[in-house]
């Protein structure tokens, strides 16, 4: 893959996805969404990562789309926004957004597609689409399934932004930390998922996202599904010897 605009690289089955135009504040153009969605692939299929995580070089996470790039974009040219959304909604593995900087629009519903996320203090995060005459997708389509559509409709009506302290107190994100430590933290998180069995991991998420748009009954019936399958696993036999051995035990995802 190339190293252009979205480094790619995996170190102790952690995906590091890194977004690399910190000249252009990590604006998303084709060229980028192609390379992100080559990376999400790889997340997904890929069994040597067992989590991954997304940041940006420079002072920014992402501002967004590169409208410039976006005006000039052929129509249907690689993955749309929408199909880099949907994408990442599919992988059945832990994401963390390590949110360096500036967070807008495209940025914003990359980062509400992880699941975990920890924002420097400088972080700003908002959609300002409607100041620019277009509309938005992250934001109707993710936002307001995540806060309260009123919190929603006053970030997408108002195009204003918000600090990551005010943030983190909308839930929007669940830690906010000094600048230098927003990757400290992210690493620390991901060895912390990783210790934990990859397929119980999985399972766990899809349960919660699937089971989302379902009824009670059908929720509770699919999350005891993923369990059972689960439990015929090799890493559920080895979970429960290593702790009758007072030993860590040895993940094989099978």
């Amino acid at each position: 893959m190339s190293e252009k605009e979205v480094i790619y690289e995996i170190r102790e089955g952690i995906a590091y996805i890194t977004l690399n135009r910190p000249e252009k504040l990590n604006a998303i153009n084709p060229e980028m969404r192609e390379l992100l969605w080559e990376a999400f692939q790889d997340v997904k299929n890929n069994a040597e990562v067992r989590c991954a995580i997304v940041t940006g070089q420079g002072r920014a996470f992402s501002t967004g789309h590169d409208l410039v790039a976006m005006a000039n974009a052929r129509a249907n040219e690689g993955p749309s926004t929408g199909d880099l959304y949907v994408e990442q909604s599919k992988i059945w593995k832990p994401i963390i957004s390590a949110i360096n900087g500036v967070c807008l629009a495209q940025g914003c519903g990359i980062a509400l597609g992880s699941d975990i996320r920890i924002a420097s203090s400088e972080a700003r995060f908002g959609w300002p689409q409607a100041k620019r005459g277009i509309s938005s997708v992250s934001g109707p389509a993710l936002l307001s399934q995540v806060v309260p559509r009123n919190i929603a409709f006053e970030f997408l009506f108002t195009g204003e932004f918000v600090d990551a302290q005010k943030a983190l107190e909308l839930m929007l994100v669940n830690y906010v930390v000094a600048p230098e430590e927003v990757m400290p933290r992210a690493e620390a998180m991901a060895r912390q998922i990783t210790a934990n069995a990859p397929l119980s991991l999985a399972a766990i998420k899809e349960a919660s996202i699937k089971g989302s748009e379902m009824s009670l009954e059908e929720r509770v019936a699919f999350a005891q599904k993923k369990r059972d399958e689960v439990l015929e696993t090799e890493d559920a036999q080895e979970g429960v010897r290593a702790f009758a051995e007072k030993r860590a035990p040895v993940w094989k995802g099978r």
